[in-house]
């Protein structure tokens, strides 16, 4: 038995060929509207960072303007806190990072606490509630934030004199204890690798 083909005219070839052009046209449209620094592949990104690796450099302005790059305090155990002063173990931990800031900042510990694209008075009044004495940096951009791949609040890097991320804490709140138990491993891990062999 003879199977008859479609009988394709004129007519329904040139509908194909128009809802094919269309389709075309808004695939270009859609891709045209990306800015290009969007378009990146696996490669493009930078690393996630995580322990043993160096923390990625940064560098923001302070509530009172002055500038705080984190190459700057090589040689000091840094805290990167990222935070927001709507979430809520973000409140409940800063007065421990606080206090533990306040007991070791002589032996060279320094907190930098990121703040989340917020405004200077929201930010300002929450530093003067908490009684707060440490750097906060102002990520208004939301760039820094993009660089360490923050997803969640709190999320906190330990980083030591050499500027290697020791550990990565996501979520809170941090307990004191457990903030100070970093940092003395930071800060003693450190002066045993400073100190002359014998």
């Amino acid at each position: 038995m003879e199977r008859k083909l479609p009988d394709w005219d004129n007519r329904t070839t040139w509908r194909g060929l128009m809802a094919l052009l269309l389709v075309a046209g808004l695939a270009w449209i859609a891709l045209s509207r990306v800015p290009r620094e969007e378009i990146t592949t696996r490669h493009d990104r930078p690393p996630q960072p995580q322990r043993g690796f160096p923390a990625p450099d940064l560098s923001l302005e302070t509530l009172e303007g002055q500038t705080i790059a984190l190459s700057d305090l090589r040689g000091q155990a840094v805290i990167i806190n990222f935070w927001a002063t709507w979430c809520p173990p973000c409140r409940a931990e800063m007065p421990a990072l606080q206090k533990v800031y306040e007991r070791y900042r002589d032996q060279g510990l320094t907190i930098l606490a990121v703040n989340q694209q917020e405004s200077n008075g929201r930010v300002a009044d929450f530093t003067a509630q908490f009684g707060l004495t440490f750097p906060i940096l102002m990520d208004r951009d939301g760039r820094v934030f993009a660089r360490y791949r923050v997803t969640a609040l709190p999320t906190t890097f330990f980083v030591d004199r050499e500027g290697i991320i020791r550990e990565v804490t996501i979520g809170g709140p941090m307990s004191e204890p457990f903030i100070e138990s970093q940092v003395t491993a930071l800060l003693g891990t450190t002066t045993a690798r400073q100190e002359p062999e014998g």
